[in-house]
């Protein structure tokens, strides 16, 4: 009898042990999908340590808190690595930051991160932890690099081209002034060293602006461009008057200044021919009065002499945007393709 009893208490064990697998099971399950926000989808709520008030995520509470009907002085973003409570969607128990229910058992977010606070039920976004970032990323660990100079996470594409720019992400895109470090956008990095938001970038492109907003490098191949330009400034002579009219100019591409002829159109780099250059000094404004009002164009009286600089630079705005597109995208070559990654902040 003694050993009949020791054989059902192994059996009823082995029940408990398989009957435990299998409600681990369920509770993983349990209310996926049913519960989150906008932004997440998980089976809990945080409580914001600034405020006391409770948020399914720190998107949430940012968005309330900062929105155009609050106060100005009343206006904050939660310390997210602070947050202590969470409050379970199922159960609505409040207790200290955990990936299972204290009380009902229930998994609060497939993805669990203890250092960030951060539930996440959608684990098809291959999260992760970077420890140098002190955030958790997306894309994959493998996928991704950390650039200590520059301060982030970077595809591994780039990890032998990209250009250092220290702390490259811990500043706001130049567009939109969102904060990069953190954003939830895709961010592009410019052939430059600078980044931003590629849906900004997207929009320079539709605007027909192709230089880097903080160093106005060029952030794509213009060389098809330029030697449409160069056809463009041979088929338009200036005046007899501005013939021998000289100008400094400085290269935003190489940096490098050079006294070139004036031309109203543009001015061509000799180092390095590029035409995305800006006028130092030089060129018509330093002309004498006598010599405008002898200009061909002798319509123009002397109180109107002062606003030809402003004519001319209203002039090639809207002469090289015409030109661009003539010019068309078939002979634009964006390099930016390559420097695009989805490692987004979460």
């Amino acid at each position: 009898m003694e050993g009949v009893c020791e054989t059902k208490s192994c059996t009823t064990e082995l029940k408990s042990v398989e009957f435990g697998n299998h409600q681990n099971g369920s509770l993983m399950e349990t209310g996926l999908g049913n519960s989150g926000c906008s932004h997440y989808r998980r089976r809990c709520k945080i409580r914001a340590p600034c405020c006391n008030e409770v948020f399914y995520c720190r998107h949430c509470h940012n968005e309330s808190k900062n929105s155009p009907e609050s106060s100005p002085l009343k206006q904050h973003d939660i310390p997210r690595h602070e947050v202590e409570k969470v409050i379970c969607s199922l159960c609505d128990t409040e207790q200290d930051v955990q990936q299972y229910c204290i009380n009902c058992g229930v998994c609060m977010g497939k993805y669990f991160c203890g250092k960030c606070k951060f539930f996440d039920d959608d684990v098809s976004k291959n999260q992760y932890h970077c420890v140098e970032c002190g955030i958790c990323r997306t894309g994959g660990e493998e996928n991704f690099f950390h650039c200590n100079k520059c301060g982030c996470c970077y595809s591994n594409l780039m990890r032998e081209v990209h250009r250092c720019i220290e702390k490259a992400m811990h500043h706001d895109c130049p567009i939109c002034f969102e904060f990069l470090f953190d954003t939830m956008k895709d961010v592009t990095v410019l052939p430059c060293g600078h980044t931003m938001h590629l849906g900004c970038l997207r929009e320079m492109e539709e605007h027909y602006r192709y230089s880097c907003p903080v160093c106005s490098k060029s952030i794509c191949d213009m060389s098809k461009l330029w030697r449409k330009l160069d056809k463009e400034i041979a088929s338009t002579p200036m005046p007899a008057v501005y013939q021998n009219k000289m100008a400094w100019i400085l290269c935003n591409d190489c940096g490098a200044t050079s006294n070139v002829q004036f031309h109203i159109v543009a001015h061509k780099c000799p180092s390095c021919e590029s035409y995305n250059t800006r006028q130092t000094r030089g060129g018509p404004v330093g002309g004498s009065c006598s010599e405008m009002m002898h200009c061909e164009y002798n319509l123009i009286d002397k109180s109107s002499i002062l606003l030809i600089p402003f004519i001319f630079s209203w002039v090639f705005t809207l002469y090289f945007s015409n030109l661009v597109m003539r010019v068309g995208y078939k002979y634009i070559y964006f390099m930016y393709s390559n420097y695009c990654w989805d490692n987004i902040h979460i």
